[in-house]
Formats: structure tokens, sequence, C-alpha cells
């Protein structure tokens, strides 16, 4: 299992690698990845969450675990819907979040096939929220400055544990 990195980790805001390997190194960690979300009541885990800079992600929104690498967005809709979103990252923090509705996406698989789908709803909003954490961007980036502002000191304490 990893450790979970919180908002202050300077992992979190980079970019990621594409994965460019895909043997028994990458299964061993996409299978941590999985126990690491389970573990903390996660439905879906972003590598950099657990310190690897790649381009690598898992999410169970109800179907069984699904291990996303190198993923694209290749059309969003332009329809929105909010809803409340938490992240492993910022513990006990839960906020309104705007996504788009429907997205079409390409990944690969853990053997590294090409998979094109749709999705929508609850998978499309977290296959976007787990998208930007590869992007460097976080659940914060998606509010508003005035609910950042009203978030601060929860904020500054996440930092703090971070740093320990």
């Amino acid at each position: 299992m990893y450790r979970i990195r919180l908002f202050g980790d300077p992992v979190l805001r980079k970019k990621s690698s594409p994965v460019t390997s895909f043997g028994e190194d990458l299964k061993r960690v996409a299978e941590k990845m999985i126990e690491t979300m389970y573990h903390y009541d996660g439905v879906g885990l972003a590598a950099p969450q657990v310190g690897i800079s790649k381009r690598i992600f898992v999410m169970d929104v109800g179907n069984g675990p699904i291990v996303v690498v190198n993923p694209e967005i290749l059309e969003m809709s332009e329809e929105k819907e909010v809803m409340e979103e938490g992240c492993l990252s910022f513990p006990e923090v839960f906020e309104n979040v705007e996504r788009s509705k429907w997205i079409k996406v390409r990944y690969q698989t853990i053997s590294g096939e090409t998979v094109e789908e749709y999705l929508e709803g609850y998978a499309a909003r977290v296959f976007q929220h787990e998208y930007d954490h590869l992007e460097g961007i976080l659940l914060i980036d998606r509010m508003s400055p005035a609910r950042r502002m009203l978030l601060r000191k929860k904020l500054m304490d996440i930092v703090k544990v971070s740093r320990r």
C-alpha cells in the first residue's frame, strides 16, 4: 500500500510523464494503487497522489477497478453538471465542482491495448477528476476564489500535515 500525498506536496502540481513500459513493474504499481484506493474508501486514485509522476490512474465507479494508462480526453460535452467531490489528497474537504456531463476518452490498458469510449455521469466525473491530477490540476483549482478563502484554514492544516 502507498502513502497518500496531501495538498502541499510538490508532486501533486507536476504534470505527469507518459507510461512507456507495460511490464510487471506497472502491474505491481497498479495493484498497489487499487489496494490504496480501497483502503482509503476512494473511487479513484492518480499516480501523483502516491508520489509517482506517471500518467496512470485507477478508478472504480461500481463495476470493479479499472486501470487507465496515458489517458486523453478527446471530446467533452458543453453541457455541465455540478456535483460534490472529495479528494484523498484533501481529507475532509468536499466541494461542488462543475464538470462536463459526458466525455469521449482514449487510454491504454495495463497491457498496453488502446481503448476508446464514451463516459457519462459519475464515471465521466471521476475520469475528469483523476485526469486533472495527471495535469497537476487540483480540486481547489476548480473552486471559486471566495470558496478557497473560506477553506483557507483547513487547507493550511492539510499543508502542515503533508510536510511532516
